[in-house]
Formats: C-alpha cells, structure tokens, sequence
C-alpha cells in the first residue's frame, strides 16, 4: 500500500434477491479493476439463483426470472470472482454486504476463500467522513459530485458512478494507509439515517428512543453517534442539578 493515486483497487457490487444474508442469494456480479487514470479489467455476469426473485427486489434492480434463466450458479463464479479479486483493496458502498454474501456463498458451496479479513474501504463511511452531501446514498452522491448517470440500478452501472465518487472522497488522503487506519475508528453522524426520525439531528429525538437505538445491531458509526448524544444529555442534565441549589431538595 502507499500513494493512492498509484495504488489498483477493486470496485465490486452485488444484486441480490433480498437482504437476507442466510436465506437470500446473490443474482448478479460486477467487479472492476482500476487505478486513478483507467479501468484496467472488468468482469460481470448474471446468476442463477435457483429460487424465485421477489417483487420487491425486481423493483430495485429489474432482474427478473427469465434474464437470469440459464445462467451459471454461483459456485461456477465464485473462484472467478475471488481471482479476479486478487489481493487488491475492495472498495464498494455499503460493501460488507456484498461481502458478507459472496463469504456465505463461499462457505456453503466449500470453496477456499479469505473475504471475512479482505481489506476494504466503504465508500458510505467515506462519505460520512466527508460531510457534505445531503445525504450518502450512491445516486445522492452521484448527484452531488455531478457524475455522470450510468442508468438503471444494475451492478457494473453502480460500480461505475462507485469509482468516480471513490475517486472524490479519497481526495482528502494522500495514501491508502492514512484512509484506512482513519477508517477504523468511529464516524460522528450529522442526522439519524433511518427509522422514525431519518434525517433529524441527533439533538432531536427523544431521551427514551436513543436508549432503545443504541441497544440494536447497528453499524459502528451510527452506535457512536447515538451514544455521544446519551452522554451529552445526561451531563446537560447533571449540569442542570448542580447549578440549581434547589435540586435535592
């Protein structure tokens, strides 16, 4: 690892049926080879599933039954794919989910891999670590850095646009290490990012669903995030009773 504008990552994205790692599986691959100035290799293809797609899912990534109909299982992609990966730094949004997908995968056909300690970089976490764009969705950041549209929401089009916004969030580093060891520690969220109160300021939600939130299985950042807020009420109001003389009264 050194300079990143000379370093070969990967970019790689998954379409699956769902989001659910142990039952839902994954329908389409695409991964890109790339450094600062070119694509240097790509690969894709559709997957079998061997169940039916969902409508829900259909809606998000229009793969339908038919297009996927004939096309290799994902034991006969997997070792493509995990060549192909190499040892390269994968960068993806949101990306240990493709990860965790193409692990499980992985597992339950035997095939040899090393993904659960692949070095990564999310390009969501980047994006936080930015600040800047309303919010850090792919097409929001797209949008935001006025990349060019790539069309429907498949995988080789989201790793396209995924390379340019890496390219602009990664401006702030001047080597891969620095983003790495930056992106080991915790990311202070401006808004909550989901749930009954998405996009309001932490400042604003109440006392009772901090405590609950920061209970749940959420990522990292946004456990952070929540407990910063729990901290600061609770010494606003130990404030609050050491100010006032009248308090244990």
């Amino acid at each position: 690892m050194g300079a990143l504008n000379k370093e070969t990552f990967v970019c790689l994205d998954c379409e699956t049926t769902g989001l659910d790692y142990e039952t839902d599986q994954v329908i389409e691959v695409a991964v890109v080879r790339f450094n600062f100035d070119q694509f240097i290799d790509t690969f894709e293809t559709l997957i079998d599933p061997q169940m039916l797609i969902p409508e829900a899912s259909m809606a998000i990534h229009h793969i339908n039954d038919a297009m996927v109909q004939g096309k290799p299982k994902i034991f006969e992609v997997l070792p493509q794919v995990l060549d192909f990966i190499g040892s390269s730094i994968i960068i993806g949004h949101g990306i240990q989910t493709d990860i965790t997908f193409l692990h499980n995968a992985a597992k339950k056909h035997n095939i040899r891999n090393k993904l659960s300690g692949h070095p990564f970089v999310d390009t969501l976490r980047l994006a936080r670590l930015y600040g800047e764009s309303p919010t850090n969705s792919l097409e929001m950041l797209r949008k935001h850095f006025n990349i060019a549209d790539e069309g429907a929401h498949r995988a080789m089009n989201d790793v396209v646009v995924n390379i340019e916004v890496f390219k602009y969030l990664a401006n702030h580093f001047k080597t891969t290490e620095q983003m790495i060891e930056r992106l080991k520690s915790p990311i202070a969220l401006k808004a909550m990012p989901l749930g009954k109160y998405k996009g309001r300021p932490f400042s604003e939600i109440s006392f009772e669903y901090l405590r609950w939130a920061s209970h749940q299985k959420f990522d990292q950042d946004l456990l952070f995030s929540l407990k910063q807020e729990l901290k600061k009420r609770k010494r606003g109001s130990q404030f609050g009773q050491a100010a006032n003389p009248f308090s244990n009264l």
